[in-house]
């Protein structure tokens, strides 16, 4: 550990770092635009600019320099401040003078260091160079004079997006930033507007509406997939204005994906505002909530003892399912599935339906099988993590299902269950190589356990990972990669068919039949509602979607930004999400109302506050008790009998930009869809 002096103060720093960074350490700020610590060093814009002795009698560009033994580092010098000055002066040169209609007003580090580091006024005078607007797609706006050339946005979507669809192009006052005409083709474009340090890249949807400063900022979690990204919900009054990452190193590390970040449009459009209920007349009309409440009484209490059904949508909280099953308890019936893809997951044994090695682990895993998963489009982060292990060197990964484009190399390995068998037997070369590697993953997708043979699948993934060594020690590479955020949780609180009950096949199939008379949808909307026309069904949620026209009587819930809720991640981690806005006209969260319904019901569930439910929950389950940890599961006998078809394997999210009614009803992932579609098997949308 080489020991240097920074501002005359003695101190012992890690061999390899950087200048800047021993600098941050030790808490001296280094001013910086094209550094940043999660992205390869250009060392361009010249702002970290320190006095080094022994060396030269000139500034050093401290984010490129190695730190070395006896080294003297100064920050504060007359010579450091005039050379600041002087790249400050040289940065606002071109840049045009548009705070107030720039949308980074008030959140622009070129702002913020042009006060603390540059001169007080401009001494230029000649004409200032104008570039023109690129286009970008339907989400990166760009007004390209503003651009300082950090590279910030090219370094990114090359490094960690994986594709290169942004580059400079030309030399010297000629260099621009451009995507050739081209729609950036990443579920990871957004990004780029955190990262651009000055107004070149904002948010397309968002400009204009409002400024940083009017905004009330929510710290919660993401419930577009089930990687539960950590985010800031900034609203306005009673909207959602937009949608930003929020730092966590062993979740979403700072980014998040297209969908998490612009699909909050879909939170102001085909709403839910009242409930309603189908008259005789077979059509929709507004109620109280007594008489909503009434009609489903009846229904329930004609219904009969094992005639009734509930199933829970993806975005659900825990404590709304955690209610919604105590409601079930209390009408006598075992009729309950969180699981409406009707995925073969066994909920006796933890460790089969978790993302064992947790999202940080894929940074120590050295080899990698994916079984009928796309990364890219199932939970963008995941495969920008995985690139970066592959990044790293010592990463091998085989695939066996869809083959797309994931942004890193792979060994296509086959399309179905026959390679997996093979794989199990050890026939196959990729089975060595799992074997040999010392810490092996296996991450297996809902696009192999929604199939019919999904239970011998898992049976088979499970084997898999048992003979090459995946389950040993403390370390378990069985990884299940889910698509749903509530998945998760209502596996956990045994959202699932009790003893004699019906899973989501057997409740659809019963409704159709009849023999099941009334059918609880918690938000449900991914499923055949079709086989629902001779049951009661009862919708709660937030959208007009699948479920609400399937629906006999509607209850308007909350969408994920208006509650407070827990939610469990694909890795088993409980977070908790809050509430940034209030549901619109007569909507309330989802746990009140089925409570409210329980006293209709005349069997009143033992909670008034959400408080006093999870007070409940925790004392039923204690894995609750802990947020945001994650504890080791048990590995267990999991995984059905039968045989294998032979049908390939497909991936469960084939539009990654719609998969659920917020995305649905957003306008943003409509003009994503138009232009995008398809960009995670290698193509890329154009201009026009």
């Amino acid at each position: 550990m080489p020991k240097l002096t920074i501002n005359g103060k003695e101190v012992e720093v890690d061999a390899g770092l950087t200048v800047l960074q021993a600098c941050e350490q030790n808490g001296v700020e280094i001013p910086r635009f094209c550094y940043h610590e999660r992205l390869s060093i250009a060392g361009n814009c010249r702002m970290c600019l320190v006095e080094v002795k022994p060396g030269p009698p000139k500034p050093a560009a401290s984010c490129a320099l190695p730190v070395a033994e006896g080294m003297e580092v100064m920050t504060d010098t007359p010579m450091v401040k005039k050379a600041r000055n002087g790249v400050m002066e040289f940065l606002l040169i071109n840049h045009p003078l548009d705070c107030p209609i720039c949308d980074q007003g008030g959140e622009c580090d070129l702002q913020d260091q042009a006060m603390a580091y540059g001169y007080d006024g401009s001494r230029y005078d000649e004409n200032k160079r104008a570039v023109k607007e690129k286009y970008m797609g339907p989400l990166v706006k760009t007004i390209m004079t503003r651009c300082i050339h950090c590279t910030r946005c090219v370094r990114f979507i090359s490094e960690v997006a994986g594709v290169d669809d942004i580059g400079l192009i030309n030399r010297g006052e000629n260099a621009e930033i451009t995507s050739l005409e081209k729609a950036i083709g990443s579920e990871l474009s957004g990004n780029v507007i955190d990262l651009c340090p000055v107004g070149a890249l904002t948010s397309k949807p968002y400009a204009f509406t409002a400024r940083s400063w009017e905004l009330t900022k929510t710290e919660s979690v993401d419930v577009m997939d089930a990687l539960g990204s950590n985010i800031r919900i900034d609203a306005r009054g009673n909207e959602v204005m937009r949608v930003l990452p929020r730092l966590h190193e062993d979740v979403n590390e700072e980014w998040i994906s297209d969908k998490t970040r612009f699909a909050c449009d879909g939170l102001r459009r085909q709403r839910l505002d009242k409930p309603y209920l189908r008259n005789k007349d077979g059509k929709l009309e507004a109620v109280t909530w007594g008489e909503a409440f009434t009609a489903i009484a009846g229904q329930i209490k004609s219904a009969g003892v094992g005639k009734v059904a509930a199933i829970a949508g993806d975005q659900c909280d825990v404590e709304s399912m955690y209610a919604l099953k105590q409601l079930m308890a209390g009408v006598g019936s075992a009729n309950m599935d969180c699981r409406q893809d009707g995925a073969a997951i066994d909920p006796s044994v933890r460790a089969s339906y978790l993302f064992n090695s947790t999202i940080a682990g894929i940074d120590e895993a050295d080899a990698c099988l994916l079984v009928g998963t796309n990364p890219r489009s199932e939970a963008p982060l995941i495969g920008a993590r995985l690139r970066k292990r592959w990044l790293q060197g010592g990463f091998s990964a085989g695939v066996v299902g869809p083959q797309t484009d994931l942004t890193f190399d792979t060994e296509y390995l086959g399309a179905g269950p026959d390679t997996l068998e093979q794989i199990r037997a050890g026939t196959h070369p990729f089975a060595e190589k799992l074997k040999q590697a010392e810490r092996p993953m296996l991450i297996l997708g809902m696009g192999a356990l929604t199939r019919p043979d999904g239970a011998a699948v898992l049976r088979a993934a499970r084997q898999v990972a048992e003979a090459t060594g995946m389950v040993s020690g403390d370390w378990n590479g069985f990884n299940v990669l889910h698509t749903a955020a509530a998945r998760v949780g209502g596996l956990d609180i045994g959202f699932v068919p009790g003893e004699g009950g019906k899973d989501t096949a057997a409740i659809l199939d019963g409704a159709e039949s009849g023999d099941v008379k009334v059918v609880y949808l918690l938000g449900a909307d991914e499923l055949d509602t079709t086989k629902l026309k001779n049951a009661f069904v009862v919708y709660q949620g937030h959208h007009g979607d699948a479920g609400a026209h399937a629906a006999d009587v509607i209850l308007p819930g909350a969408a994920y930004t208006e509650k407070n809720g827990l939610y469990v991640n694909t890795e088993g981690r409980v977070q908790a999400g809050y509430r940034a806005s209030f549901p619109p006209g007569d909507a309330r969260e989802d746990w009140a109302i089925i409570r409210a319904l329980s006293e209709a019901l005349g069997n009143a569930l033992p909670f008034d506050t959400q408080d006093a439910l999870r007070e409940k929950l925790r004392a039923d389950f204690p894995d609750f008790l802990a947020i945001d940890s994650i504890e080791a599961a048990e590995w267990g006998d999991f995984g059905g009998s039968g045989d294998m078809q032979a049908d390939p394997f497909v991936s469960a999210v084939p539009n990654f930009y719609m998969t659920d009614p917020i995305s649905r009803a957003s306008e943003t992932m409509a003009k994503c869809v138009n232009e995008l579609s398809g960009t995670a098997d290698g193509a890329t949308g154009t201009h026009g």
